[in-house]
């Protein structure tokens, strides 16, 4: 892909929202997210369908780094297949049918289990932003206890009844933690869903490494207000996605055009 493509990607996403261009977004934000460290072999994103907002692209049960276009499914909000399909799914998809179900306003999911994270995740330490763009992974975090509302479990969410608990705990937040488990994020987009994933993560690990060195100084809530938090899409959005793109070119480990 030059960059001539990579400009017609990225008007694509935010005029168009053509179904083959959300699927190929789709398809390179699982790659994105895999390359810059957010999710590992268990993580997944999800995509609400531009047309039909009671449906979702999700792919199947494939290494993030290599998905592609072609290992899509589109399910229900019940997270069903829409058609039948022998591809094996993740089985942590009610996760996505149920948050989209519970906010209209969310166009894309991500789950995630990032090293960057976990060890707030451990120590149920509440994640703080300390630089600005921290502020895309909001303040005052809610969490949800799987173990505390459900009992003993794998920590696997596979039950709808699960899914729209952890739905109602993220409210009209973009990020929910998740005890001894990991992150869930929502995005407005794939974009601002990337966007909001790998600099949370950033941030996590600033959190950490400062707080080692001293007492840290936060983002109060006006500068987490005044920052990207409300996932509105700025050229900073655009020209990360740019960057993160090219660092998988160079690679050469774009995902496929169908």
């Amino acid at each position: 892909m030059d960059m001539r493509e990579g400009t017609e990607l990225r008007t694509a996403s935010k005029e168009t929202n053509s179904i083959d261009e959300i699927k190929y977004e789709l398809a390179l934000a699982y790659r994105i997210m895999a390359n810059e460290g957010v999710v590992d072999t268990f993580g997944h994103v999800s995509a609400r369908h531009p047309e039909r907002p009671d449906r979702y692209f999700m792919s199947r049960s494939r290494a993030p780094e290599l998905v592609e276009p072609n290992d899509l499914v589109e399910y229900d909000l019940d997270s069903v297949p829409v058609s039948p399909s022998n591809l094996a799914p993740y089985s942590e998809r009610v996760i996505h049918g149920e948050i989209y179900k519970a906010r209209p306003d969310v166009m894309a999911v991500c789950h995630h289990h990032a090293e960057a994270f976990m060890p707030l995740i451990v120590t149920k330490r509440d994640y703080v932003p300390v630089v600005h763009l921290g502020s895309v992974g909001g303040q005052d975090l809610p969490w949800w206890d799987q173990r505390a509302k459900f009992g003993d479990t794998n920590y696997l969410v596979v039950n709808p009844e699960e899914g729209a608990s952890l739905a109602e705990a993220l409210g009209d937040k973009m990020m929910v933690l998740m005890n001894r488990h990991g992150v869930t994020v929502a995005g407005t987009s794939l974009i601002d869903l990337t966007f909001r994933c790998v600099y949370s993560c950033r941030n996590a690990e600033f959190q950490r490494l400062a707080e080692l060195s001293g007492e840290i100084d936060p983002l109060s809530q006006g500068d987490v207000d005044a920052g990207s938090s409300d996932g509105g899409m700025t050229t900073g959005h655009m020209r990360a996605w740019e960057h993160w793109t090219v660092r998988l070119q160079k690679d050469n480990w774009l995902p496929p055009r169908p």
